[in-house]
């Protein structure tokens, strides 16, 4: 049974940085694609970015695209997402999620496994 837990989040004005983590345990790691999705108040959960289980490929969600970087360390059973220059809408819930697959999906029903979730709230 695969674990994790999420950390990192916090108040952040608008501009500004945070980076999130996702700590593994239960499993081997290195063999689940990763994904990291976000759900606001009062919206379903979405996709915001995953990365392949050798770090060989990522996928962002648009609205992401050139803010946000996800990566890897499956020497810690980490894995991470930056974010820089985040935007109030930027705000929710964020959620890491394994899939025993090589591929990355953006659909939430694909993942086997889920975090509790980290809240990141962003000032304007």
């Amino acid at each position: 049974q695969v674990q994790l837990i999420e950390s990192g989040g916090g108040l952040v004005q608008a501009g500004g940085s945070l980076r999130l983590s996702c700590a593994g345990s239960g499993g081997t790691f290195s063999r689940y694609t990763m994904s990291w999705f976000r759900q606001a108040p009062g919206k379903e959960r979405e996709f915001v970015a995953g990365v392949t289980w050798a770090a060989g490929s990522t996928t962002y969600a648009d609205s992401v695209k050139g803010r946000f970087t996800i990566s890897r360390d499956n020497t810690k059973n980490t894995v991470y997402l930056q974010m820089n220059s985040l935007k109030p809408e930027d705000t929710a819930v964020y959620y890491c999620a394994a899939r025993p697959q090589s591929r990355i999906s953006t659909i939430e029903a694909s993942y086997d496994y889920w975090g509790q979730g980290t809240q990141v709230t962003v000032s304007s």
